[in-house]
């Protein structure tokens, strides 16, 4: 039996608006070049609602990872911050604007959960049945990182120009579009 190796990427950041859409299109820019296109809007949201978690409430200061793994039929999608306070799925009212990150990850993922990381952090996942195995393509796209202004580059794929606007990676592809807004 020929066992399929994982795929993951990573990415930090600073947990701040402008850097959570910018996340979001890295993520399903990834998931399309893994042909996992059925799963990108459940983990565009699932990781938009973890990182706004993080620039809501971790302390001391909002610096975390998001790591993305594919192992055969299974993509888990985990962001790591260093505050150790564990979060809380909260009962918000009809009419309520916030409270309800963690049940819409549980509402769109497999599986979610949290676990503390060291004595000082704690990593909050969620996993999104992967439709049949992926195709064989490499686990990051084949040209260099680039970390954009700010710090976030992702598996390789250059996000953003120092002047701002995105930017065409080597050999002049053009950066991948998300249909997710933001």
């Amino acid at each position: 039996m020929i066992s399929q190796p994982s795929k993951h990427c990573t990415v930090e950041l600073n947990a701040l608006p402008s850097r959570i859409g910018q996340v979001r299109r890295i993520v399903s820019a990834q998931l399309r070049y893994w042909r996992l296109d059925p799963l990108i809007d459940r983990a565009a949201l699932g990781v938009t609602e973890l990182l706004t978690n993080v620039h809501l409430h971790a302390r001391p200061d909002k610096l975390c990872t998001v790591e993305i793994e594919l192992l055969l039929d299974r993509l888990t999608v985990s962001v790591h911050d260093r505050d150790p306070r564990l979060p809380e799925v909260r009962d918000a009212t009809s009419l309520a604007t916030c409270g309800r990150g963690l049940s819409m990850v549980a509402a769109v993922s497999e599986s979610w959960g949290v676990r503390p990381d060291g004595e000082s952090g704690k990593v909050v996942w969620f996993t999104l049945t992967a439709p049949s195995p992926a195709a064989a393509v490499p686990a990051c796209p084949p040209y260099s990182a680039v970390a954009a202004a700010g710090g976030v580059g992702f598996a390789g794929v250059e996000v953003e120009r120092a002047g701002g606007g995105l930017a065409a990676a080597p050999g002049g592809h053009a950066p991948a579009r998300s249909a997710v807004a933001g």
